[in-house]
């Protein structure tokens, strides 16, 4: 492997040998940080399982979580006493213990995980887990709750809070409440570092998406997606400029984290992909992906939740946001209604489903809704090459 000083730029003869071909990396854990379109990448590692026939880590029994908050452990996984060390997908919410994941996954898993700009992540956050979170639940609205957060931050109700402070900080498996100590703050974010391959950035998700890819070694269509999870415009609350300078405060820690990772990702990009290519290959990306909503999608865009007409497509519904969801076009064929109802199935549908093809003899993960795919016989292939 050369020094990373060789790569930054190419020469001209250099750029004329064709690339040497890589193989898909097939051994993946993805960290699913809240509030960060993780649900939309979690679609995208579900969908890559599927096409590969990977074994997927996944919850045990009835849960859809990996017990979080609860630090990580092995047994938290469906089957780890028989399985043990041969997962090859690892996605669903955790917080990061990384001995712990170590026993799950192989020795040359690839490790990524998505971080979010804390000032529009915390308003989320907010809206979403606003009847839960004992810090939310007592203020009239988000600037009210900015204005002086300790009024209404009991540490005492620290797991309940845990997403009004810090979140990305603690899904990691640090302390949320720490002392924002630049010493101890420079030594996590070394941690993570050390722990993790590639960090990713929401507010630039495309890009996200093609970094992915390269790195990877995986197809376009290995990373094509509809937006998961999303709210209507009419449920966000905007931030005061005062709102916006406290939350940089109050998260101080996820805000150090942010930018020192966001540095990171677009150096990366420079040192690997380039600007130019990058700029090329999300123009593909988006092309592709209009291309399948023409071909999906009955609106060319997601709806509320009381416009979703197949109910097995309901996303989870949460605080005040109107979660949204997307209608398929009727009279599609098979393969390509298969292919599209994997784009929009929600994560809950989508972990029991596979679950359910995972684990035949356990109990199926009850969603409370109709079932989408009934017949494990017809197991889920997409068509082709994609």
């Amino acid at each position: 492997m050369r020094s990373k000083s060789y790569r930054i730029s190419k020469s001209h003869e250099e750029l004329l040998i064709p690339p040497t071909p890589c193989h898909a990396r097939t051994n993946v854990m993805f960290l699913k940080t809240h509030k960060t379109a993780s649900s939309t990448v979690l679609n995208i590692m579900f969908r890559f399982a599927e096409r590969y026939n990977l074994t997927v880590a996944l919850p045990a029994d009835q849960l859809f979580h990996l017990g979080y908050p609860r630090t990580f452990v092995a047994h938290f996984v469906e089957g780890f006493e028989t399985i043990g060390q041969n997962y090859n997908i690892m996605c669903n919410h955790l917080r990061f213990n990384p001995l712990e994941v170590k026993k799950v996954m192989a020795a040359n898993t690839f490790y990524f995980s998505i971080l979010r700009n804390p000032i529009p992540l915390l308003e989320s956050s907010y809206i979403y887990y606003k009847d839960y979170v004992p810090a939310f639940r007592s203020s009239k609205d988000v600037n009210e709750f900015l204005e002086s957060p300790t009024k209404y931050y009991h540490p005492a109700d620290y797991r309940k809070n845990i997403y009004a402070r810090n979140i990305m900080w603690f899904d990691f498996g640090y302390d949320n409440n720490a002392e924002d100590d630049t010493n101890y703050t420079q030594a996590v974010l070394e941690e993570i570092e050390q722990n993790f391959h590639l960090i990713l950035i929401a507010d630039y998700f495309d890009e996200s998406m093609i970094l992915l890819k390269h790195t990877l070694c995986w197809d376009l269509d290995d990373v094509i997606y509809f937006k998961l999870n999303s709210r209507s415009q009419d449920t966000v609350q905007t931030l005061t400029p005062e709102s916006e300078e406290q939350i940089k405060a109050w998260c101080s820690l996820d805000w150090k984290l942010y930018l020192h990772f966001n540095q990171s990702f677009w150096r990366r990009i420079e040192e690997t992909i380039g600007l130019e290519v990058l700029e090329k290959e999300v123009d593909h990306l988006r092309t592709r992906q209009k291309e399948l909503m023409e071909t999906c999608l009955s609106e060319q865009e997601a709806v509320r939740k009381d416009h979703i007409r197949n109910k097995a497509l309901l996303p989870f519904q949460s605080g005040a946001a109107n979660i949204l969801g997307y209608n398929l076009k009727q009279g599609l064929d098979n393969t390509t209604l298969r292919a599209c109802q994997k784009m929009v199935v929600p994560e809950l549908q989508y972990t029991s489903y596979l679950y359910a093809v995972q684990h035949p003899h356990k109990k199926r993960k009850d969603v409370g809704l109709p079932l989408l795919w009934t017949s494990l016989q017809e197991k889920m292939q997409l068509p082709g090459s994609n």
